[in-house]
């Protein structure tokens, strides 16, 4: 998917919302647990229907399944290949977080962009250009680029000072370097709402991955007010705030309405810009 496409999808369906898919077998219904063969799959199955209508983006987390080993994997084939068949129009986003170099960087790509057929990748860029470049190779995909995380220990690197300025920022502006905004995004943490104004100033037009609205006390609003760009730019991500909103049997009728109430939110920002 290209950069028209994805801003013609948000703007037609007017939300930005991004749902992560991080089953976990400690957290799903237990009915799935006792009654599916393939509990993971069928669990991401009715999420994905039940949210399809209020995003614009799915996100598998490949944590979520590597834990469960081949079955894991298969399971993620599956919802993939189920995402790529019956949702086309929506931005399918690897959440597997590589960042090697070389050939190394080069199968990595193969295999979710091409292999998998994923729209983009999360990528770590602290090995340097021969750890992101090789992702950027591939038409109409992108490498999400690791910015500014939402975690207690980005301050421990990220938000430490190199000359005058944060080490993020000149990450960012680095790698901005290597790609365009045709390419390559970048993720900013929800929780630092407040430093989207200083990213702003790099990266004006890329889009911005945004997780930590909802369960990680994120604030959509905030978000906006400093991240938001003529076309948007954003794709704010809700994982267990919507999948798990319950975990009886209504779960996907739950993670709907928890999906419609960002969506609707999204859907007010948009309308006043």
């Amino acid at each position: 998917m290209n950069r028209t496409e994805l801003i013609a999808q948000i703007k037609n369906k007017k939300t930005f919302l991004c749902v992560g898919l991080d089953p976990d077998l400690e957290k799903i219904p237990k009915h799935l647990i006792q009654n599916e063969k393939d509990i993971i799959f069928e669990f991401n199955k009715q999420i994905i229907d039940a949210t399809a209508p209020y995003c614009v983006s799915f996100k598998p987390n490949n944590a979520f399944y590597e834990v469960y080993g081949l079955s894991g994997i298969e399971s993620l084939e599956k919802t993939i290949k189920y995402i790529k068949t019956n949702y086309p129009s929506h931005f399918l986003i690897a959440d597997a977080k590589r960042g090697d170099i070389g050939n190394t960087s080069t199968m990595y790509a193969k295999a979710w962009l091409q292999n998998l057929g994923a729209d983009a990748i999360t990528v770590a860029p602290y090995m340097g250009s021969d750890s992101v470049k090789p992702f950027l190779k591939f038409e109409n995909k992108w490498a999400v680029i690791l910015g500014l995380t939402s975690n207690e220990g980005s301050v421990d690197f990220q938000q430490q000072k190199v000359g005058s300025r944060e080490l993020y920022l000149e990450v960012i502006e680095k790698c901005a370097a290597w790609g365009t905004e045709n390419n390559m995004m970048f993720v900013v943490g929800a929780t630092k709402a407040e430093m989207f104004r200083g990213i702003r100033k790099i990266i004006p037009d890329h889009f911005l991955l945004v997780p930590g609205v909802g369960a990680q006390g994120g604030n959509l609003q905030e978000v906006c007010k400093y991240g938001l760009n003529k076309d948007i730019g954003l794709l704010v991500n809700s994982s267990r705030g919507i999948i798990y909103a319950s975990s009886e049997k209504n779960f996907a009728e739950m993670a709907a309405e928890e999906a419609k109430k960002i969506a609707n939110e999204m859907k007010e920002i948009i309308k006043n810009i």
